[in-house]
């Protein structure tokens, strides 16, 4: 007997069941060993919802029958039912081996696996069920979904579009293509995925809300509120939106509302840590440390943070006093980060412990001016023996930093004084009583993280834009500039960053200069930690260190920061700088 596959289908009447199970008991009462009736009381049992008891019934008739792939399939289906996959699984398996072209129990031995987390098992039987099933669009939209599990956004990309061929009108597969469009930084067809979602699904949640991630990314952030907006009005209770609500609000400025926001999100979606990395954002930007740092932890559970957490036989520090012991400090974001953390790396050695610090690679040398240190490694390299570690930027937590109790006290980085004097004969030559102002319009690009690439988009410029600046002609202009985009001839910019092997050197260059204008980048923390005069031009968007309600701030006493008024306005910041100047 073959499987009476009709009977699963969902609009199957309960009078036709009950017949069914009326004729199998009376053949059954005479012939207690039929498999077709013991298998067919089995689905009967699924079809009344009771996949224990169909358990049994498939039990008995495979013990008949044991290599009837009708019967393992139907018995894996009642595991499935009870979420059994681990069970459900080899028998699928055998089902298939003995069937090659069941094409029902490769798709749910595909399902099982993908449901137990065998992601390479499930990728590999879906591709099996495609040769005998071309094009059918749950297949390839699983395809998809697996192949951006394992990172291969290519093949994600491939599976997903031909499911939008087959399914031109289905919002779902458009918006999923547009999420693995977004995710390879093609954001012209992700946002075109995303619109087109909406204009089949003009209520869908979840395409404005993905809308808004994208037009916050591509700095529209009038857009980005819109969108979210609008997908928290349709589903009040959606944590997504909500956090994508956050975010917007916490970009125009508005913290307490997007505190608010990011806080009900992440009571609806306690084990988010995305939420609660970005609340711990929104409340650090708020200068509401004590609450902040200890929601910044949830940093290491969310996107490429996971990759980069360390894990070590020894104990993470937790701030305690330990005379004599050895505190390894580590690195873990950017350049800027390490120049701008690393000052607290002597208040741990003043708690009686030896520090060794690891930076990278540019900063080594220049760390080594740094008081309390023990000793500074090349990232990453790391000591052979400690009896605590701890990540950076885990240290303000640690000390219990409050915005009043920032360390404040500049210079605490120095460059070398040999080098300075060098530095000083190379710029001999430049005309006496002109100030020297060294200039950075661009940080690191960042290409292999997308999100992080468009953030240095909205926060670089190029370097035509200072032109009013440089057209002072009472003041000696120097690039600064290592990476990126190099000043062309006309602009007239002294460049001699070619000289300038790491930090240290950089250092020594900066220590001759009377003032340093600079995007966010690490030359900004450079400058600040050696107490040199700094001029920030700052983003709309601004990183949560910069607050936002004054020029000044308490983490470099020497810097003074030049806002952008509304998203890409840098026109009028470098006017108010030049008039400054």
């Amino acid at each position: 007997m073959t499987c009476p596959t009709d009977l699963w289908s969902p609009g199957e009447t309960a009078e036709r069941i009950e017949k069914a199970a009326g004729i199998c008991r009376s053949i059954l009462a005479q012939t207690p060993d039929n498999p077709s009736c013991l298998q067919l009381m089995g689905i009967i049992e699924c079809k009344l919802n009771h996949p224990a008891e169909a358990e049994i019934w498939f039990r008995k008739s495979l013990a008949l029958t044991p290599d009837s792939p009708e019967t393992l399939f139907c018995y894996a289906l009642a595991l499935i039912m009870q979420k059994h996959f681990q069970r459900a699984i080899p028998l699928l398996e055998r089902a298939a081996e003995i069937k090659a072209d069941f094409a029902p129990a490769l798709h749910q031995l595909g399902n099982a696996y993908k449901e137990n987390g065998n992601t390479a098992e499930a990728i590999e039987t879906y591709e099996k069920l495609l040769a005998l099933k071309p094009d059918e669009p749950e297949i390839l939209f699983n395809l998809a979904i697996l192949s951006k599990q394992q990172g291969n956004l290519a093949a994600a990309r491939h599976y997903c579009e031909r499911s939008v061929v087959r399914e031109p009108s289905n919002p779902f597969c458009i918006n999923n293509l547009g999420i693995i469009c977004y995710m390879m930084a093609d954001y012209p067809r992700a946002a075109a995925c995303y619109r087109k979602a909406l204009e089949l699904k003009p209520e869908y949640p979840e395409a404005l809300s993905n809308l808004s991630i994208l037009m916050h990314e591509t700095g529209a952030f009038d857009k980005a509120f819109e969108y979210s907006s609008r997908a928290v009005a349709l589903r009040p209770d959606y944590p997504e939106g909500l956090n994508s609500l956050g975010i917007s609000l916490r970009d125009a400025g508005r913290l307490e509302k997007a505190i608010e926001v990011f806080r009900y999100a992440a009571r609806l979606k306690q084990t988010c840590p995305e939420t609660r990395y970005n609340l711990s954002m929104a409340l650090l930007a708020a200068a509401k440390f004590e609450e902040g740092w200890q929601l910044y932890e949830a940093r290491w559970q969310t996107g490429p943070m996971k990759t980069v957490c360390r894990k070590y036989p020894q104990p993470v520090w937790e701030g305690e006093t330990g005379e004599g012991r050895l505190l390894f400090i580590h690195p873990e974001q950017g350049m800027g980060d390490t120049l701008q953390f690393c000052r607290y790396a002597p208040l741990a050695a003043r708690r009686g412990l030896r520090v060794v610090m690891e930076v990278q690679r540019p900063l080594v040398r220049l760390m080594r001016s740094l008081e309390g240190v023990d000793h500074v490694l090349s990232a990453p390299k790391q000591p052979g023996t400690f009896d605590f570690h701890c990540p950076m930027m885990s240290l303000p937590r640690l000390m219990q930093t409050r915005f009043e109790t920032i360390p404040d006290k500049t210079p605490y980085l120095a460059a070398d004084e040999n080098e300075v004097l060098k530095w000083g004969e190379r710029l001999a030559a430049l005309a006496a009583g002109k100030p020297r102002v060294g200039l950075v319009w661009a940080g690191s690009a960042r290409l292999h993280l997308p999100s992080l690439a468009m953030t240095d988009r909205r926060r670089s410029i190029s370097p035509q834009m200072l032109r009013p600046l440089i057209d002072n002609k009472n003041i000696h202009f120097l690039s600064l500039q290592k990476d990126g985009p190099r000043a062309p001839e006309e602009l007239g910019l002294l460049d001699l960053m070619d000289q300038c092997a790491d930090f240290a050197d950089t250092a020594a260059l900066i220590a001759n200069l009377d003032l340093v204008i600079t995007v966010d980048t690490a030359v900004a923390h450079l400058a600040g930690a050696l107490g040199k005069p700094v001029w920030v031009l700052n983003r709309f968007d601004s990183c949560w260190r910069w607050q936002r309600q004054c020029e000044k701030t308490p983490w470099y006493p020497t810097m003074r920061l030049f806002h952008q008024p509304e998203a890409g306005d840098w026109a009028s910041v470098i006017a108010r700088v030049a008039a400054e100047l």
